[in-house]
Order: structure tokens, then sequence, then C-alpha cells
């Protein structure tokens, strides 16, 4: 199953990768050097949105989807506002928010706009400027572009080199094993990065940091960031488990953000809005 969805989602890659036809591109043929050129360059839009979803695929093995059409519309208008107060508010093919059935306490951005939350999280969330808190983080790190930068150089120059000196002529079995190999590998890259590894804490800072701004953009409380740090801190979960493995202790955040809180005046009525908004979506 996981050899299929990294199959698949390849298929789709190189039929687009090259941003013309796939016809005319069998047709092209690169000389050595600009075949290195190529494939020395940075990972495109595209390229990403491609391996978010083989990415996502991956996850979804683990974590199935809650089927819960009106929470999820709920989760994706909150996503895509913040979103459109990024410094990307549009990616190749869109921000896409979808909630896991998973009492563990999580969220994963894959790469190209790709955001899954469990209902841990949101469970902890108290209203919906928090859940717009965690999915600004989230969102951040997909502008940042901190998934798709977790995949090894290497690795991906390689698949281009592949795919820049057999575009002349049909991939031989030996080359699709080894692209499949080789985009499998990138796949397995960001899915530990996500899951077992983490980010970087400079990245996790960052990622806080962009997300104040992006609620304070929104219209939403930049504080409600903070308050769920700290309620996470109060989890009873335990610790090395789920967000608690990839992310930095919560009071580290929390005291990297207090000096970094944006100035913003909060509409009492918008806010109360938004809370009888949330009791209505967010069946606890």
């Amino acid at each position: 199953m996981k050899k299929f969805i990294v199959v698949s989602v390849l298929l789709l890659f190189l039929c687009s990768c090259q941003n013309v036809d796939i016809n005319k591109a069998l047709d092209i043929t690169f000389t050595t050097i600009q075949v290195t050129e190529k494939a020395a360059r940075p990972i495109s839009d595209e390229e990403e949105y491609y391996v978010g979803r083989a990415v996502a695929a991956r996850l979804l093995q683990s974590y199935p989807l809650y089927e819960d059409p009106e929470l999820t519309r709920y989760i994706n208008l909150i996503g895509e506002t913040i979103a459109l107060h990024s410094e990307k508010p549009f990616t190749y093919g869109g921000y896409h928010f979808a909630v896991l059935n998973s009492n563990e306490i999580n969220a994963f951005a894959c790469p190209g706009g790709i955001i899954l939350i469990t209902k841990g999280m949101i469970k902890l969330a108290q209203n919906e400027d928090e859940i717009a808190a965690i999915l600004a983080h989230e969102i951040a790190h997909i502008n940042h572009r901190d998934g798709i930068n977790s995949i090894k150089q290497a690795r991906w120059t390689e698949a281009l080199t592949i795919i820049g000196t057999k575009a002349a002529r049909q991939f031989g079995s030996e080359e699709l094993v080894r692209l499949v190999n080789i985009f499998e590998g990138s796949v397995d890259d960001v899915v530990k990065t996500l899951v077992v590894n983490g980010y970087s804490r400079t990245q996790e800072y960052s990622a806080d940091e962009s997300a104040l701004l992006y609620l304070a953009k929104a219209g939403y409380d930049p504080r409600a960031l903070i308050n769920v740090l700290e309620r996470l801190k109060k989890s009873t979960t335990a610790y090395g488990t789920g967000i608690f493995k990839t992310h930095p202790q919560p009071d580290d955040r929390i005291n990297n953000l207090k000096d970094k809180l944006p100035s913003v005046s909060v509409d009492l009525n918008l806010f109360k809005k938004r809370v009888q908004r949330f009791r209505f979506f967010v069946k606890n």
C-alpha cells in the first residue's frame, strides 16, 4: 500500500514537473551541463505540492480521518482565513485542512498546503481563536517551507537528473525503480521530520512568531497562541509522545513569545460570536 501511494503520486509528478506537455518533454534533449543546472535548482511549488500529497497519504495510514463534514468545513474556513493573511496566501494546490480521528494532541503541516489536525488537539482548544492559533503555527511552517527543506538535497538532485537525462525517451524499468525509491525516500525524510525528529528549535520559534502576526492581521487575538501553550503545558498527555516529542517545551515557546506579542485591540462582540460559532461546530 505504501509503495502504491508513492508510485501513484510520482506518476502525477512526472506528468507535470516539466511545466510543459509531457509528449513534448519526451522530445527534449538536455546536455550534461543543462541537466546538472536543472537538477541543482530549488524544489518548485508544483513539485512541493506532489510531495505534500504523498506525505499526507502516508500520515493517513496511521491517523484515520475524522468523518464530520461540518467540523471539517469549519476548520477549513478558519485555516483559509489565516492563510490569506500569511506571506503566501495561495499555494499551487491550495490550502486544505482535515481532522484526524485521534486523541493524540498533534497537528501536521504537509508541504504544499495540506494541514492535518487531530481531534485531541481540537479538544485542547477552548475557543475559535485558539484553533486559529494552532493552524497559524502550521501555516507558518508551510510558508517557511520547513517540511520540503527537510528533504536531503542530494536525493532530490538525483531524481531531477534522472528526469532530465531521460526526457528524450521513455523511462525504462530501472529508471522508474530508482525514481520510486528516491521519491519514497524524499517522502520518508518529511514524514520522519513531522513524526519523529521534529523541526529545529529555531524553526519552531520562527513559526510561532509568524503565527502571532497572521492572527493579528486576520482579526484574531494573538494571545490565543500563548493560551494554547499554557494549556498544553498542563495537559495530562505524557511527555515524549505526540506534539511533545517533536516540539520544544511549552514554557520555552511561551518565554520566546512574551515580548513579541503584537499590540492589537480585540473586538469583544466579535470574539463572543466566534465563541458561539466554536461551540456550535466543535462537539466535545
